[in-house]
């Protein structure tokens, strides 16, 4: 599954001349029109439209009107899948997210430990909405360390209400770290 794959890999962003970056340690999958919880469960609309794209785009979107989620796309063209990033370990350009997030946060493994605080400090917008993540010059995804299965969790998808039963959501690393 795409979602256990990318943990370990690596989210960059250069945004206003600041490079960062953060290795991913947590994400969800949605699998297009057969997952009840997935964006694009209904088919393609204006907003899921990114989803029905080959694999590799982003696919950028606000909720509760306030926190932009940044995911990869996964699937093949026309499938609608996608898989949300919820959380990264800073590497690069911490200060940057430091002057991003504000003077908020205490610890630097804090700073991207959720999917509306990684977008903020990787300073991921709307903007970033259908990039390409294997050329565009502003977001990319780099290989990264492979993590071993022993250090992965699977659980439940967290915040949804249907497509509860599907173990989807993948951390990674020691779960007191977080």
């Amino acid at each position: 599954m795409v979602a256990r794959e990318l943990l370990g890999c690596v989210l960059v962003t250069v945004r206003d001349g600041a490079r960062t970056s953060g290795r991913i340690v947590e994400t969800e999958a949605y699998l297009g029109v057969g997952d009840p919880a997935s964006h694009s469960h209904r088919g393609p609309s204006m907003r899921n439209a990114p989803m029905f794209l080959h694999g590799g785009h982003a696919y950028v979107y606000l909720i509760y009107g306030m926190y932009w989620c940044f995911n990869v796309v996964s699937g093949d063209e026309g499938e609608g899948e996608a898989v949300l990033i919820r959380a990264v370990e800073p590497l690069d350009g911490i200060e940057a997210m430091r002057a991003r997030r504000g003077d908020r946060v205490r610890r630097d493994r804090d700073l991207a430990n959720g999917p509306g605080k990684l977008v903020i400090a990787l300073g991921i917008g709307p903007e970033h909405n259908n990039a390409d993540l294997f050329s565009d010059p502003r977001v990319w995804l780099e290989a990264g360390e492979t993590v071993p299965d022993a250090l992965v969790r699977r659980t439940p998808r967290i915040g949804i209400s249907r497509g509860v039963e599907h173990e989807w959501r993948y951390v990674a690393g020691d779960p007191g770290a977080r």
